[in-house]
């Protein structure tokens, strides 16, 4: 009988984490997306023999660090540290911002590179460029206990792209603008409740707190949320290759 109620509680605990793994695949939905795109002079034929990216500007007092306690705590007592770690963090989302644009343009087989000095005059460029509007670390805690987008990080940016043709000066092609969070995922208080019905919110929780910090290290934080925002302009920059011609919509990486 010992062995047989045991059994029974193994299979709620499973069919409570199951259903934990569910909800979490199901909410956690990160969320990115470009706004505000002008429009460009269709007079003007885009035909770049290759993309320069440059690396978008941002300012260490732009970056807000995570708001947990521990690190308001350190802020007070060590605003070096805070200092340094704000221009840390903002020279790393510059340059993974830029080195992932250039990433995913070449997967899609087009000309891409890294470019710090000016397009060269003597060729077709196309020119991206712009500046971050903010890089917010949000509250890691409350990402985890609470979720449904509460102390969500997010990175936002406005993009220029321009083109170049052989001897002339650069024009204005497109603006936009291009933002990345890192969603509404539930909590481990939401969560928690599956197993609560079930009899197990011991189990729940724990189960809870294990899955929320996987998926904490792989979609949430200001690293995940610039991969996603990078990967929205790379595809947005492709589209004017496709409303031009010289891109295929099926070239283009999750479309």
């Amino acid at each position: 009988m010992l062995t047989f109620l045991k059994m029974l509680a193994g299979r709620s605990a499973l069919r409570a984490l199951s259903a934990l793994v569910f909800c979490a695949v199901l909410l956690t939905g990160c969320a990115s997306g470009i706004t505000n795109v002008s429009a460009y002079n269709a007079a003007t034929q885009v035909r770049p023999e290759t993309i320069y990216v440059y690396a978008f500007q941002n300012s260490p007092d732009q970056v807000k660090l995570d708001g947990g306690l521990i690190q308001k705590m350190q802020s007070q007592f060590d605003g070096t540290a805070t200092l340094k770690k704000q221009t840390d963090d903002a020279t790393e989302v510059r340059e993974q911002v830029a080195d992932e644009i250039v990433r995913q343009l070449q997967s899609m087989g087009l000309r891409a590179i890294r470019a710090d000095a000016p397009a060269p005059t003597d060729r077709n460029a196309l020119i991206v460029q712009g500046s971050f509007e903010t890089i917010d670390a949000g509250n890691r805690r409350r990402r985890m206990l609470v979720g449904l987008g509460a102390g969500k990080s997010q990175v936002g940016t406005s993009v220029q792209v321009l083109y170049q043709p052989a001897g002339e000066a650069p024009r204005f092609i497109q603006s936009f603008e291009a933002k990345a969070d890192s969603g509404k995922a539930p909590g481990v208080a939401e969560t928690a409740g599956i197993g609560a019905a079930a009899g197990h919110v011991a189990t729940s929780a724990a189960a809870g707190v294990g899955l929320h910090a996987v998926s904490e290290t792989k979609r949430a934080g200001v690293s995940a949320d610039a991969k996603r925002l990078a990967d929205s302009i790379a595809k947005q920059v492709a589209q004017i290759g496709v409303g031009e011609g010289w891109m295929t919509t099926d070239r283009i990486k999750g479309s």
